[in-house]
């Protein structure tokens, strides 16, 4: 038996067969892309039923923001959540915070003959746990520590000091300072993060560790001197906090950093991948391209806001790709009312005759039985 087949029918349905199936990869595409940019997920990482936000604070180098503004701002977040009743219970550790600033590029020389230049971050808090490095050797050192003399490496500097990334322990010289290695972590992961990151291989030391720096340094600027003994600015700030209604984090934090207006830049790293936001960002996709603010940006945040800018099209692309599916299916949904309401109808009117046949029939019966 053959089946003759439409040959609009069967294109509207190829059509829709390819769109969907675009569609799909721009799905796994977008959610690849956002996944791959770990730093905006620590908020997941530490309570993963969704009730905590991580919420960043860029600033300029003239912002005044020092490690001492820190206290001031665990203060301003601990009293805005006290206003919605979440208080730390005793021991617990409510809102994880960390900071950091460039200190700029230092030769680095192992205790062989190796030695290279690198980009040299401070850092300070709970900076590691945020940003979810992969560590391949040792560990991280922590504000804890007795000696604030520990460095973590990436493994281009590990590989270009000791030709080997499983070093922890020993130790190196930064423009003549002795730290030990404390950790060994990867590369960046991301094609956005390796760009931004540039050429140079990556180190990361505590702020005291910061004034163990001989003098004769090169930091900051071409031609300055050392990092000074009481180097205390911040450049970045971070913070996973409760989220109790959406959007709380974030808003309550802004009235604190708007004093320092175009000195600082607030940002909520939780949810700003969503296809949402990212679709609603394309009418103002100008304000990632340019910027108007004098804020240092890390590498990792500047790849992350690279990936926002990929993302707002990818959506916007699934969104073209799922135009022609949808308008099929809004077709095909009034094409089955219409056919329903006709085989709606001719089924009422069938129970209706049914009805008045045995009516009728009962009618007849009656009258039979009087008439005999």
């Amino acid at each position: 038996m053959k089946f003759a087949v439409n040959k609009k029918y069967a294109v509207l349905a190829a059509v829709n067969a390819v769109m969907l199936a675009a569609s799909l990869i721009l799905t796994l595409t977008a959610s690849a892309e956002a996944k791959s940019h770990t730093y905006n997920y620590a908020a997941e990482r530490w309570d993963s039923g969704g009730d905590y936000a991580q919420i960043s604070c860029f600033f300029s180098e003239n912002a005044g923001f020092t490690v001492d503004s820190v206290a001031s701002a665990r203060m301003q977040i601990l009293n805005n959540l006290k206003n919605v009743s979440v208080i730390p219970e005793e021991g617990q550790k409510l809102c994880p915070d960390g900071w950091s600033a460039p200190l700029g590029q230092a030769s680095i020389k192992g205790k062989l003959s190796g030695r290279s230049e690198a980009d040299i971050t401070a850092v300070g808090g709970d900076y590691f746990l945020i940003h979810n490095f992969t560590l391949i050797d040792g560990a991280f050192f922590s504000d804890k520590d007795i000696m604030q003399d520990g460095i973590v490496i990436d493994k281009n500097l590990a590989w270009a000091l000791y030709g080997s990334s499983d070093i922890s322990g020993m130790t190196l010289t930064v423009n003549g300072s002795e730290f030990y290695i404390s950790g060994v972590i990867d590369t960046p992961a991301t094609d956005e993060e390796r760009e931004c990151a540039g050429d140079l291989p990556r180190a990361y030391i505590s702020y005291e560790g910061a004034s163990l720096f001989s003098s004769g340094g090169n930091f900051m600027e071409e031609g300055s001197s050392a990092v000074p003994s009481d180097f205390r600015k911040v450049t970045c700030y971070e913070v996973i906090m409760p989220d109790p209604v959406k959007n709380y984090a974030y808003e309550s934090m802004k009235g604190y950093f708007e004093g320092y207006g175009k000195n600082a830049q607030l940002l909520q790293n939780t949810g700003r991948f969503g296809a949402v936001k990212r679709l609603k960002a394309l009418k103002n996709m100008e304000k990632l391209a340019v910027r108007d603010n004098a804020v240092i940006y890390p590498y990792r945040e500047n790849a992350s806001r690279i990936a926002e800018y990929k993302l707002s099209y990818l959506y916007l692309w699934r969104v073209i790709c799922m135009i022609i599916p949808a308008v099929t299916a809004v077709w095909i949904i009034v094409r089955c009312a219409k056919l329903g309401k006709k085989y709606i109808i001719k089924g009422v009117n069938s129970v209706l005759d049914f009805i008045e046949k045995r009516k009728m029939k009962k009618w007849r019966e009656k009258n039979e039985k009087k008439e005999a």
